[in-house]
């Protein structure tokens, strides 16, 4: 590859938006390939902004950087995702989303009555937790959906 088709990580955090020390993680954990000059600096070809893109849309969405490189591990060669990829990919967390998006309006609506319903009692308020009963449920929000309460490893 030509030096002048390579972009230095100040270059690619200032279009990308994002940190360069974010660059040198996703870096580290093989998410995006550079190479670096006889000096020892970091330079990335154009194409990782296209990476880096598809990184910042599948966080938006709610993946772990975990889920995040297992998707960009399969596709061929290492290159970067294509509409196609993408479309393929997104079939595959629709369902994951509509899950998401059901628990936060279930959240949305409990906390809508919970704080409408002017009882101020905790005895009765459907969201309290009389003698921490939730605690022997498991750890984490009991009481929220359970789209809401996964773990998220890597994120």
């Amino acid at each position: 590859m030509r030096q002048d088709d390579l972009l230095s990580i100040g270059e690619v955090a200032r279009r990308s938006g994002h940190a360069t020390s974010a660059l040198r993680f996703y870096e580290r954990e093989g998410l995006v390939v550079g190479e670096r000059t006889p000096g020892g600096q970091r330079r990335y070809p154009r194409s990782v902004l296209r990476r880096l893109a598809f990184i910042r849309a599948a966080q938006n969405v709610g993946l772990s950087l975990q889920e995040i490189g297992r998707a960009l591990s399969a596709l061929p060669d290492g290159r970067n995702p294509t509409a196609a990829d993408w479309a393929r990919l997104s079939r595959v967390w629709r369902a994951r989303l509509d899950e998401q998006i059901a628990g936060l309006v279930a959240l949305r609506d409990g906390l809508t009555t919970c704080i409408g319903c002017g009882c101020l009692s905790l005895r009765r308020c459907a969201l309290a937790n009389p003698a921490d009963l939730a605690g022997s449920s498991g750890p984490g929000a009991r009481f929220l959906p359970p789209a809401l309460r996964r773990d998220r490893p890597g994120a």
